[in-house]
């Protein structure tokens, strides 16, 4: 294989639009989507709630704002939105809800797998709701998969758990769920039937399946008209957005069956890596991300990412040391290939 050829493993945002989507984007039908007139995004919204089993869903400029938007609805300022201190909302979406919707994050221990333990939820709850001292919850954040513990899908059991909880304590549900395909993938039932313990539910376009630009809302039509206003306030009503809407139809349309095949080929990098000394991988790749580290004490993570890079592969760091890789439609096997090759001669 040529070596000048870049294998982006750094994430799946690095995909390209299939030639598909960027035809159906010089077609589209365009009208002006803050009077809620173009009939390109009403589509792609239609058929996104009626995926996820919702009644309603609102395309997003992106999934920080997706996400920021569904906590500013849900929640009441004063109020505290219980994260997992290993998620996105937390770590890399520049502390929206605080700056903006006046809502304080409250951390809960990330276990392994993802989830957040229910007795860690219970304590974040003030045992006298009534005493105006302590903030209280207003929603509860899940992500699924979860990006930082290695693209972990959460168990239906858990979800189960999870809404039981919800109920009893009279708090919402939002999940991140950027990559839910992946989740839906891999555990082989309807994306709607992940989204049905949940309040509401984002997801991107412009991950693994492959559109240039957006994520989407989904849930109540009270709680998707309140987003709507709120989206406009943080700037994120856009006009003829018809223009991206379409990549994002195609994308549901074309793009999700074939992420098996990018789980496929994580999985195929974590056993090569696994099998290289001085390297530690979990093997147990559930989706299309593959953490690991190198142990041989020539190389610390800064110069691992910089050495790759020289050779043509992306990859980078993303906390605690760990290396992060991510498969996507760019990536076919002859890239893992290649790239366990670029690693083995580095170590040697």
């Amino acid at each position: 294989m040529d070596k000048s050829i870049k294998i982006e493993l750094r994430s799946d945002t690095f995909t390209l639009p299939t030639s598909a989507m960027l035809t159906a984007m010089t077609q589209a039908k365009l009208g002006d989507d803050v009077y809620g007139e173009d009939p390109t995004v009403r589509e792609l919204e239609a058929k996104a709630a009626h995926m996820l089993g919702k009644e309603a869903a609102i395309f997003m400029p992106s999934g920080t704002m997706a996400n920021l938007a569904s906590i500013m609805a849900h929640c009441p300022r004063g109020t505290k939105v219980l994260v997992g201190d290993e998620s996105d909302i937390y770590i890399y979406e520049a502390a929206g809800a605080s700056i903006c919707g006046g809502v304080m994050y409250e951390p809960i221990k990330t276990k392994s797998d993802g989830r957040l333990d229910l007795y860690d939820l219970q304590q974040s709850i003030p045992r006298d709701t009534t005493d105006p001292q302590f903030a209280l919850p207003g929603l509860i954040c899940l992500e699924n998969p979860h990006n930082r513990m290695g693209g972990r899908v959460l168990p239906l059991s858990y979800l189960v758990d999870i809404q039981r909880f919800s109920k009893q304590h009279n708090i919402p549900v939002h999940m991140d769920g950027a990559r839910i395909w992946n989740a839906a993938i891999t555990m082989g039932i309807p994306a709607s039937t992940i989204a049905s313990y949940v309040d509401s539910i984002q997801f991107c376009l412009s991950k693994g399946l492959s559109a240039p630009i957006g994520s989407m809302v989904a849930g109540s039509q009270a709680f998707i008209q309140n987003v709507y206003r709120i989206r406009k306030m943080l700037g994120g009503g856009m006009r003829q957005t018809g223009v991206i809407a379409a990549a994002g139809i195609v994308a549901l349309d074309q793009m999700i069956n074939r992420l098996e095949d990018d789980h496929i080929n994580a999985r195929l990098l974590a056993k090569g890596l696994a099998k290289i000394p001085g390297i530690i991988c979990e093997t147990q790749v559930e989706t299309n991300i593959v953490f690991f580290r190198v142990t041989d004490s020539r190389f610390t993570w800064e110069k691992v990412v910089h050495f790759l890079q020289q050779h043509g592969v992306y990859v980078d760091e993303l906390g605690h040391g760990r290396i992060r890789a991510v498969t996507h439609a760019g990536i076919k096997t002859e890239h893992i290939e290649q790239a366990l090759k670029v690693i083995r001669h580095m170590l040697a």
